[in-house]
């Protein structure tokens, strides 16, 4: 038998077997499928985002070791949605502050520190938006789908004994829909398990480049600032 008209037979196969299923079995399988397309939509989407991200922010690390300071804050809004532009942008603003209130003079270094880290947990609250919705796919649909199986083997069974044969050939028909939804909810649940793992480690690693990026910037805000004079003892 050759590949396309297998593939049609079993496509067929599992059509008949959906359409002539029961109201509930049918109501578990849309429910299925709208988690399955809100799953793949928030996968494209931040797939297609850190995909920018990690792009962005290796452009905008070769810019910053390159350019002043003064001149990569004034074009860093080019480079989101890398978020070590946030990061940056926090610190600098504290830098900023600090400047135009005190002169020449940073006040406070931890300060600064501190803007970066609220900088870097605003952009990983961003990346992580949508994320737990994977969770929730991936630990609910499997359940949705156990129950369509077992309503439908509840209800094979119960047709069963209405009708009073017992035989394999009667009961196999109602199994085989009651499985149908078992396996739509690991369809649905597995490439949301993975997406959300291989999202998260993303994630995990933008967080570390945000901090180390922090830890760079503070040692650039450290080589440009006066040193002071040391104190003369008599």
């Amino acid at each position: 038998m050759h590949l396309p008209y297998f593939a049609a037979f079993v496509g067929g196969e599992i059509v008949e077997l959906v359409s002539s299923s029961g109201p509930v079995a049918k109501f578990v399988l849309l429910t299925l499928l709208a988690f399955s397309f809100i799953s793949w939509a928030i996968i494209l989407t931040k797939w297609n985002l850190l995909r920018r991200a990690r792009w962005q922010s290796g452009r905008f690390l070769r810019a910053f070791r390159k350019a002043q300071r003064q001149d990569i804050a004034t074009v860093a809004d080019q480079f989101r949605p890398s978020p070590l532009v946030g990061v940056f942008e926090g610190g600098f603003q504290e830098y900023k502050r600090q400047l135009s209130a005190h002169g020449t003079a940073l006040r406070s270094l931890t300060a600064v520190q501190r803007g970066m880290q609220i900088g870097a947990s605003e952009e990983i609250t961003r990346l992580e938006r949508n994320v737990p919705w994977l969770a929730i796919t991936a630990a609910v649909t499997p359940f949705i789908g156990l129950f369509g199986t077992v309503w439908g083997i509840i209800d094979a069974f119960h047709g069963l004994g209405t009708a009073g044969g017992a035989t394999l050939r009667a009961v196999a028909p109602g199994i085989s829909e009651a499985l149908i939804t078992t396996a739509a909810g690991l369809a649905t649940a597995i490439p949301a398990v993975i997406a959300y793992n291989l999202i998260g480690s993303s994630i995990r690693t933008f967080a570390a480049r945000g901090d180390d990026f922090g830890l760079e910037v503070l040692n650039a805000i450290e080589s440009i600032q006066p040193q002071a004079a040391p104190e003369v003892r008599r």
